[in-house]
């Protein structure tokens, strides 16, 4: 069709006109609208090149007015991009929206410049107080940042503008197409366009072509957000003169220059929904320009762009010695003859793809080929740590927070706990003050949503006075914290007022227990008080076993932190020992006639309950206690197979049951009356689940010859049926303990009144017998491990 041949031309004339001459001058009466590519590196040296030419008395900017007051902010020497304007509702800090920009985005570009000759230079799209208040009307798109995407259909419909003018030039990629015409032009030498202004008049006339065609492109929103630049545009007319430069996103070209009245734009924007916002800078990343959901901008490859926009010259063999040096540090080998060849593929590569200069593409592929010997494994580590990139903005202290946030800020400092992109593992002693108030600020943070630190399994003492955080700070965190500051100006004030709030609000004993223990670690004494109240009501009221089973582990572990807390735990031992007692009541007669989930429910519940009853303090009574109702829960018919297997297995790992007494439980359970399945839960209880379960086996072999027995008996008909638990029972052993037991098996059980394995049996792997002195040799290590990790 004729709007097709006409793109085409200037797909093709773009590339012709950013390599062609013109001398400089001030394009007619008008304004002078630079239409360019958000993120865009080529964009960016264009507008500079275009603003150097033409020498504006102001300059318009594609975003929201309400950053105005922070434009200075810009020329700070503390102010390193990648950073983003963030604007957010007083009233629902949660309702926000990021404008990012890198050192390569034509707006940052068009920011500095305009600050380094004096010139003013304004915000002029739609302001947030407007976008954000109709944020909720799901017609409203938001082609920038893709918070609010509406309806699916509404963006199967919206069109790519680079997208089409890739296709009717005969490109199957638009971002091959664009770093042809525009990122690689002028890089090689020769290229260098003599009219700065001549690639803008050629792209804008291509935007124009698809406005004819497809109008706003699917994207209602525009035709508001167009209006009030026009508007705003019409304003710096009047104040500067013809002389202003606008840098807008290239679609919004054709709608800037169109001829419109001042009445018809004010009439669009009648009536908009309006809130308060506030607005601030905040530090932006690489890795968030390069995701599409969210406020990501979306740009595949930031790190790539960043490169193309700081080199100088020589940008394939500079970026070819990056990749080198990055290869080196994981230890890889790569020499200068890699780095020369590496540069020769490359280019031969674009040649014989008819590109002006070897791309991302063409690097990648020559990476592959001579550094990485085609593996794709080490070319994963180049396209995240270089193609994308780990770089973390920075803003200036002087910029606008909420309190929250400069009282965040200020123990951040005090506490040497900078806030770093890259994930990191932190180890805590909190014996140490410094530790410990990094604790309280990590838990309190977690409790108010700010999740900056997640806990994680440490390596070494597993005692209540060490700690393991993986730390990673997110942008969007600040908007958590905005969020966060309803509740207070610090972070102790808000993490009270939030956890007794919650309190109030809870309606499961499970969940203020939960909060107890939260409140406990972030050292929250105010707090403590109401959800301790809370957790008597809640603890009075509710009969329930399995809730109950629930709640009292989160309380049992909050009974260890008084040690190393200095927090008094008094009132949360007795409610606890309460805890316990209804449960030791109600078990026996709540494990009776359940299905197979609420069984396998209520194991979890008697894990639980085993092992906090084992951290209450002076507890002996309550343990003879336990110790009962699982007696009670090992022996009738009525429970669930898997719960008497359980109750069968902490007897005897605690010691109240002896060997024989286990062998006979067994025994009993795998006879041939018992159905098939419920054996097989007998075994899935008493074996499975724990780390232990598969070296009792391999220790006990007349356990392992009961199974052995009664698997051999189970009718064929019946296999099929207990073969799953049977897999999911002994699939969850380590490889070295199947491996064991297989050889067990094979051998055969040892015959009574022999030796068994562990004994004499001289089978293959295995020791003629047990020598005691080797084994008492280990005893004084031992020893030393556990009294220096006893606290």
């Amino acid at each position: 069709m004729t709007t097709a041949v006409t793109t085409a031309g200037h797909g093709t004339g773009l590339a012709t006109a950013i390599a062609s001459g013109g001398e400089k001058r001030w394009p007619g009466s008008g304004p002078l609208v630079l239409g360019v590519r958000h993120h865009g590196p080529g964009s960016a040296r264009a507008v500079r090149a275009a603003l150097d030419a033409a020498m504006p008395r102001a300059v318009l900017i594609e975003g929201p007015p309400e950053g105005d007051a922070l434009l200075p902010l810009a020329a700070d020497e503390a102010m390193v991009p990648p950073v983003a304007l963030l604007a957010h509702a007083v009233d629902d800090p949660g309702r926000a929206a990021f404008w990012p920009m890198a050192a390569f985005s034509p707006e940052w570009v068009a920011i500095r410049w305009a600050q380094g000759h004096d010139v003013p230079v304004r915000f002029i799209d739609l302001p947030a107080a407007h976008s954000l208040a109709a944020a909720a009307d799901p017609t409203w798109g938001d082609d920038e940042d893709e918070a609010h995407p509406g309806s699916a259909d509404e963006a199967a419909l919206r069109i790519d503008p680079l997208a089409v003018l890739a296709e009717t030039a005969g490109y199957d990629d638009p971002e091959r197409w664009w770093e042809d015409v525009v990122e690689h032009r002028g890089e090689s030498g020769g290229d260098a366009p003599a009219d700065p202004l001549a690639p803008f008049t050629v792209l804008g006339e291509a935007m124009a072509a698809l406005r004819e065609e497809y109008g706003h492109g699917g994207r209602d929103r525009d035709v508001v957000r167009e209006a009030y630049m026009r508007v705003q545009l019409h304003a710096a007319r009047r104040e500067f003169g013809h002389e202003v430069a606008v840098v807008c996103g290239a679609w919004h070209v054709p709608a800037l220059t169109a001829k419109s009245t001042v009445t018809a734009d004010r009439a669009l924007l009648k009536g908009l929904p309006k809130v308060r916002t506030e607005t601030t800078w905040v530090p932006w990343t690489h890795r968030r320009l390069a995701r599409r959901t969210g406020y990501g901008a979306g740009i595949d490859s930031p790190g790539w762009y960043a490169h193309l926009f700081g080199a100088t010259d020589r940008p394939v063999e500079r970026w070819m010695t990056k990749v080198a040096g990055l290869l080196r540090d994981e230890d890889r080998f790569v020499s200068s003859a890699h780095v020369i060849e590496a540069v020769r593929l490359a280019g031969t590569l674009a040649a014989m793809r008819g590109r002006p200069l070897a791309g991302l593409s063409e690097t990648t592929d020559a990476i592959r080929a001579v550094m990485c010997e085609g593996s794709d494994v080490p070319l994963e580590l180049v396209q995240d740590r270089l193609v994308i990139g780990d770089v973390l903005g920075e803003v200036p202290e002087s910029a606008p927070a909420v309190p929250l946030q400069r009282d965040l800020a200020r123990l951040q400092r005090s506490l040497r706990l900078k806030p770093e992109l890259l994930e990191r593992e932190l180890e805590l002693d909190l014996r140490k003050d410094t530790d410990a108030a990094r604790s309280r600020l990590l838990h309190r943070l977690r409790l108010l949503g700010v999740d900056w630190g997640a806990p994680a399994a440490g390596r070494g003492s597993t005692g209540t006075f060490r700690e393991t955080w993986r730390l990673r700070w997110e942008p969007e965190l600040f908007v958590k914290v905005a969020e966060a500051g309803i509740w207070g100006t610090t972070v102790l004030g808000a993490a009270t007022a939030r956890a007794e709030s919650d309190a109030a609000s809870a309606t499961a004993l499970a969940d203020v227990t939960t909060l107890a223990e939260r409140c406990l670690l972030a050292e929250l004494p105010d707090a403590l008080p109401v959800v301790m109240r809370a957790l008597a009501d809640r603890a009075a009221l509710d009969a329930d076993v399995g809730h109950l089973a629930q709640a009292l582990p989160a309380l049992a572990r909050s009974l260890r932190y008084g040690d190393v807390r200095a927090t008094d735990t008094a009132a949360l031992g007795e409610v606890a020992n309460g805890l316990a007692e209804r449960i030791c009541v109600g078990l026996p007669p709540a494990c009776t006639g359940l299905d197979t989930d609420g069984a396998a429910e209520m194991r979890g519940h008697l894990d639980g309950v085993h092992s906090a009853i084992g951290l209450l303090a002076g507890s002996g009574e309550l343990s003879a206690r336990w110790t009962e109702v699982l007696r009670k829960l090992a022996v009738p018919d009525s429970v669930p197979g898997v719960l008497r297997g359980r109750a069968a297995r902490l007897l005897l790992d605690d010691g109240r049951l002896d060997e024989d007494e286990a062998a006979r439980l067994m025994g009993l359970a795998l006879s041939p009356g018992t159905p098939p399945a419920d054996a097989a839960a007998w075994i899935e209880g008493f074996v499975g689940g724990t780390a232990g379960g598969g070296m009792l086996l391999v220790h006990d072999e007349r356990l392992l010859g009961l199974v052995d027995t009664w698997l051999m008996s189970v009718p064929p008909d019946a296999f099929t049926d207990v073969l799953p638990l049977l897999r999911r029972t002994f699939s969850a052993y380590e490889p070295g303990v199947r491996r064991t037991l297989g050889e067990l098996v094979r051998r055969g059980p040892a015959a009574p009144g022999t030796a068994s394995a562990a004994g004499e049996s001289g089978a293959s792997g295995f020791g003629a017998g047990i020598d005691e002195a080797r084994a008492d040799a280990v005893l004084p290590v031992l020893r030393l491990i556990l009294e220096g990790d006893r606290v």
